[in-house]
């Protein structure tokens, strides 16, 4: 379980530095809080943020059950894929939101084999 404790916790730290780019963008094009539009180079540093944050409240979870009713080596290797892909969606997403369909797929694949797992796990578990 360390593995997907230290997963985790490089998720969490990626989702740290996309606040601070965002902030970087706040200071750069002088969009003042609370205000949450600005110009685009703002604006696709904020999505991706708001992106990111909202798989998580999906990807921890499923991460954790999966761990524990699955494989927890198995779950952090699909935690990394997961990181990896949130990567690329933003590389992709700050230069064009249209090439952004690759990181998120590639996340979003990660999230739903840990989701089904963690649940087929947890079903079997039972009976």
């Amino acid at each position: 379980m360390e593995w997907v404790a230290i997963v985790s916790s490089l998720a969490l730290l990626q989702v740290f530095v996309f606040a601070l780019q965002v902030g970087q963008a706040r200071v750069r094009h002088g969009v003042n809080a609370p205000t949450i539009t600005g110009p685009e180079e703002f604006d696709r540093a904020f999505r991706v943020h708001q992106n990111t944050v909202e798989q998580l409240i999906i990807f921890i979870p499923a991460l954790w059950i999966f761990a524990y009713f699955v494989r927890p080596d198995v779950a952090a290797g699909l935690g990394i894929l997961f990181i990896v892909g949130r990567q690329i969606y933003r590389a992709s997403y700050v230069t064009d939101p249209a090439k952004r369909s690759a990181g998120f797929g590639i996340g979003a694949f990660a999230t739903v084999i840990l989701m089904l797992g963690g649940l087929i796990g947890a079903i079997l578990a039972v009976i």
